[in-house]
């Protein structure tokens, strides 16, 4: 049971890249990020634990963040990369614990439908068979896809990072995501949305379609370097907070 005002980040980030390309990486946000620099942000804020999420396509990178998470109190999880067109038992079988999801940078994708592809539609399933949650992370491009593929696969936890990053013309974005809300076994991480049109406004249409419920909080930290700011966009429910974070990825708060 998660008590009232108990908070769980469930979207942040550590990377290095004087070990590894990040090709997506800024300028400002191109040198190593550990949990010694987050540690007394999450105490600042009375932060419980958080997840930690993949940045680029590695199983090495996942490997990373699970030894990070076996050796740092606060992690509760990680959300890794895995090769969905590939043998995802097998790579699941080869690591360790806490994983508790799996992402692709889709929106990276070239093919709007690389969520459609056969493989990926397996590996997918059999992520879902393990218990896991997959991230959504897609802009309004790929959300006709996404929504087809949760169609797919009623099974399977979905949770839909930074509301599909909403852009100001954002008539199919809101097609799309409300689309995905329709379906019950959709979560959305209420993250990210500092660097997206209308932080505030999007918050609250999040909180409108899916319901705090499905609701969770995400600083995106260091990409969003205003720990404060990210989380006053996510209010004070005690769902969006912490509960449906534990509920989705099933964390153990002690």
């Amino acid at each position: 049971m998660v008590r009232d005002r108990v908070i769980v980040d469930a979207h942040q980030h550590f990377w290095d890249p004087a070990r590894a390309q990040y090709p997506w990486m800024t300028d400002e946000l191109n040198r190593r990020y550990g949990p010694e620099h987050i540690d007394p942000i999450l105490r600042e804020y009375g932060v419980a634990g958080t997840i930690i999420v993949q940045a680029r396509h590695s199983l090495d990178e996942t490997r990373e963040l699970l030894a990070i998470a076996q050796t740092t109190p606060f992690v509760l999880g990680v959300v890794g990369w895995l090769d969905l067109t590939g043998d995802v038992d097998r790579q699941l079988g080869e690591l360790d614990s806490p994983l508790v999801g799996v992402r692709h940078q889709v929106h990276d994708e070239l093919d709007a439908k690389w969520l459609l592809r056969v493989d990926v539609q397996r590996g997918l399933a059999a992520v879902g068979a393990a218990g896991m949650a997959y991230d959504l992370l897609v802009r309004t491009r790929e959300l006709p896809a996404a929504v087809e593929t949760v169609r797919r696969h009623p099974e399977v936890k979905f949770v839909l990072d930074h509301v599909a990053k909403r852009p100001p013309d954002d008539g199919a974005w809101s097609e799309g995501v409300t689309a995905l809300a329709a379906f019950p076994n959709v979560a959305c991480k209420v993250s990210g949305l500092l660097s997206e049109h209308d932080p505030a406004g999007t918050a609250r249409l999040a909180l409108d379609w899916f319901g705090a419920d499905r609701c969770m909080f995400g600083s995106d930290w260091p990409v969003n370097s205003d720990y404060g700011a990210a989380l006053a966009i996510a209010g004070d429910d005690p769902d969006v907070l912490a509960r449906t974070a534990v509920r989705t990825y099933g964390l153990e708060i002690g």
